[in-house]
């Protein structure tokens, strides 16, 4: 009888990383308001009280990008040098310029940017999962660390005694047949005000943070890390590097799936690194939601300036209902992995990316995502009677 662990972790918005990721989304939307057909491919990087945004952007947009960027540091709440980062004074370098011919010959193939016609920003291999073990197919251990992320930026709101930077890991214990049995551990670090005891500190968190989200699944022997170290004033990117794309798992499915690599935030639908990653979340979400299988991945391959994906492979780990040859099959009736299929299909010309840019990109079914959605549920249902 084997015990498998499983953990997962997540940040909040004022995570370096994080900040970057935001700010990069954030920006991409200013160009898609104003320019659907925008290419865009921005990162960012925050030191200190420093950012520098640089990247590659085609459209006929034009958008304040010190401004934008100022505008999300607000919402965060970096407004001092003492929270880590001064939004309103921070030095902030801007270079970005226009996308590279050479890639643009791939990816518009017929009539320029506007084209139905696109072919792939990249090459490069994308994948989506689902598990039925949560209401929104999403691994458990996902859900509870970005939901004690999102609680602790609901309440850093209204406590002026935590400050914006943090982050939250869970890890589950389950059987020999994958049911979960209970929370090994959770962590807990969260950036505060100097003046605040560690105790006093921990308390709040056990209370209004930990106990609301994972209480089902807390258990006597769950060991609790509320700041491990004993402290955490200095936090932000005064307290270490950020840069767009380095929360990769985090983005997706808590390092409970294959990941390709590729970053999420800054880069416009026509990047498949982005949209064929929501795409087969998509596919593999109305996969298991249709009853095809208890756990889903599916994968698609690309090569740059391809209309269509090389390869799209459906892996279901031994819990399919049916011959896995036929859930391909049901994949390939209902679902086109082509680039202007996709962005076609998911409606990803408009400027929605900011909203994805913290707690995952995937499980968000509050949030009105295209991939989240389970209208091809029935029709792969049907599949079952086949």
């Amino acid at each position: 009888m084997r015990t498998r662990y499983m953990t997962s972790e997540s940040v909040r918005k004022g995570h370096p990383d994080k900040v970057c990721d935001q700010i990069s989304d954030a920006i991409l939307d200013g160009y898609l308001a104003q320019d659907s057909a925008s290419r865009v491919a921005v990162e960012t990087f925050a030191s200190n009280n420093c950012l520098m945004i640089a990247g590659e952007v085609t459209s006929s947009a034009k958008v304040n990008l010190e401004e934008t960027a100022r505008g999300v540091l607000r919402d965060i709440g970096y407004r001092s040098l003492e929270s880590g980062l001064d939004g309103e004074h921070c030095l902030i370098l801007c270079n970005v310029h226009q996308q590279s011919a050479d890639i643009d010959l791939g990816v518009s193939q017929a009539g320029g940017r506007h084209s139905a016609v696109l072919g792939g920003g990249d090459q490069g291999i994308m994948y989506g999962y689902a598990t039925n073990e949560t209401a929104n197919y999403m691994p458990l251990t996902c859900n509870l660390a970005h939901g004690m992320a999102r609680l602790l930026d609901v309440i850093g709101q209204q406590a002026d005694f935590l400050r914006p930077d943090g982050k939250t890991q869970a890890t589950m214990k389950f059987d020999e047949m994958g049911r979960p049995q209970g929370l090994s551990s959770v962590v807990v670090s969260v950036q505060h005000v100097p003046e605040v005891k560690a105790e006093e500190l921990r308390e709040i968190v056990r209370q209004l943070v930990i106990q609301p989200v994972c209480g089902d699944w807390l258990r006597p022997d769950t060991v609790v890390h509320i700041n491990p170290t004993g402290r955490f004033v200095i936090g932000g990117p005064a307290g270490d590097t950020g840069l767009t794309g380095r929360k990769i798992m985090v983005d997706s499915y808590g390092s409970l799936a294959r990941h390709g690599g590729g970053a999420f935030s800054g880069k416009d639908a026509t990047k498949v690194d982005r949209s064929a990653a929501y795409m087969a979340r998509y596919a593999a979400k109305n996969i298991v939601a249709a009853g095809l299988a208890d756990r889903c991945e599916v994968s698609i391959a690309y090569v740059i300036g391809s209309v269509r994906p090389e390869a799209v492979f459906v892996e279901t780990f031994g819990t399919e209902k049916i011959p896995v040859a036929m859930i391909e099959q049901a994949v390939a009736g209902n679902f086109s992995f082509g680039v202007a299929d996709i962005i076609e299909t998911l409606a990803l010309r408009q400027p929605i990316f900011r909203r994805t840019a913290a707690y995952g990109h995937f499980g968000r079914e509050d949030q009105g995502f295209a991939w989240e959605r389970l209208d091809k549920k029935e029709a792969l249902a049907g599949w079952l009677r086949k």
